[in-house]
């Protein structure tokens, strides 16, 4: 059965570690904040200015002005700083952000990806994402293993405009974890109760399938 939206968050929060600077993108990712360990020190980073953010707000705690880059209220946790929004891009594009995560429209075997642009379509548009994946080498991407017409996102090279290239080296799906390497996807885990003759159908790229594929336990 395919993740859920949390169920994604909540793998993703298992790449944190003690110490890190993490950006979450606009999305899946920003779900992400919910699930950040107890016993584990680390500081969410949003590209207009805020380093610390905290769960999202429940009624009582909600601060209209306090927000991230997607617009969404947010929290502060203790020892939050702010700063302005060019601050913040120095610290992404200076290599300061240890993790990122992003969502994405498509993937290629290549780590290329496009995230912004849809032509004909309105999307919210670039933001801060392709200063991100210059500035960050650990990006994890998270999105839904097929579009909603069946189409795989997961491609031998990506059709829309790029947000950047060669820069992704690993893949969260509603179905499946996979890392790129030598031009392929290779399938590392699957969602509980997912085939893998499933994910070998909905994924266009050249995918590798090890022996020792694992199914994620939630």
């Amino acid at each position: 059965m395919a993740l859920t939206r949390e169920q994604m968050a909540q793998r993703v929060a298992r790449e944190l570690k003690d110490g890190y600077y993490v950006n979450l993108g606009i999305g899946i990712p920003t779900l992400v904040a919910n699930y950040v360990p107890a016993d584990m020190d680390v500081m969410l980073q949003s590209e207009n200015g805020l380093l610390g953010m905290g769960e999202f707000p429940t009624e009582s705690t909600i601060d209209a002005d306090m927000i991230n880059a997607g617009k969404q209220t947010v929290t502060a946790r203790r020892g939050a700083s702010i700063f302005d929004s060019a601050q913040s891009f120095a610290m992404i594009r200076g290599g300061h952000v240890d993790l990122t995560v992003l969502g994405a429209f498509e993937v290629d075997v290549h780590g290329n990806i496009a995230s912004w642009m849809i032509p004909g379509k309105l999307v919210k548009g670039m933001g801060g994402a392709m200063d991100l994946v210059a500035g960050a080498d650990n990006i994890i991407v998270t999105m839904t293993h097929a579009s909603k017409d069946g189409e795989s996102k997961l491609l031998p090279q990506c059709s829309l405009p790029l947000t950047g290239a060669g820069c992704i080296r690993k893949v969260l799906t509603d179905l499946a974890y996979l890392e790129i390497e030598d031009g392929a996807f290779i399938l590392r885990e699957t969602a509980p109760g997912v085939s893998v003759e499933e994910i070998i159908e909905k994924t266009a790229g050249k995918l590798i399938v090890p022996d020792d594929v694992k199914e994620m336990t939630f």
